[in-house]
């Protein structure tokens, strides 16, 4: 089985906190396998973008998309990649029990990638299910950087997941 070279993104908020995804991260889409989007586009131009750049897009709509966007994507996407179940969703609720409400509300997902805090998230439940949030790669929120994830899918395995941070973005 080849190695898979997966993106995660979430709250891109375009054109709302960024004009475009930073150079960085459309070189992201272009190197990866599959690009996982866990919500809050904004824009429906940014859904197109990915669709039609990516090799695979795996998306869902976040509480600040319109009908537009919702009538493209669902509310909670699921792939498998590799041998593993991947869900995302944009809101999982509040960070305290996280684990244990995700791995009721989603006991067949290995990956569950999420996003609306706008802050980074990487836990393993008490299950063996992996929680990701990339965090937001256009608005840090209260952050110190903006940010993205990258992972790969290799032999049934979640490895090399890493946080990118982004030097500031331009929002003029």
């Amino acid at each position: 089985m080849t190695a898979q070279r997966l993106l995660l993104l979430a709250d891109t908020h375009i054109p709302k906190r960024a004009k475009r995804l930073p150079d960085e991260v459309l070189s992201a889409i272009d190197d990866a396998d599959v690009v996982i989007h866990a919500g809050d586009w904004v824009d429906l131009a940014t859904v197109d973008l990915l669709e039609e750049r990516s090799r695979r897009l795996l998306a869902c709509w976040g509480n600040n998309d319109g009908p537009d966007i919702r009538a493209r994507l669902p509310e909670r996407a699921h792939m498998v990649l590799g041998g593993l179940r991947f869900t995302v969703v944009h809101e999982t609720g509040a960070a305290t029990g996280r684990e244990k409400r995700m791995a009721a509300e989603h006991p067949d997902t290995d990956v569950l990638v999420f996003g609306h805090s706008h802050i980074p998230w990487d836990t393993v439940g008490p299950d063996g299910m992996r929680l990701l949030n990339p965090g937001s790669p256009t608005d840090r929120r209260r952050q110190p950087h903006c940010t993205y994830m990258t992972a790969t899918v290799d032999d049934g395995e979640l490895t090399q997941v890493d946080l990118h941070r982004l030097a500031v973005v331009s929002r003029g």
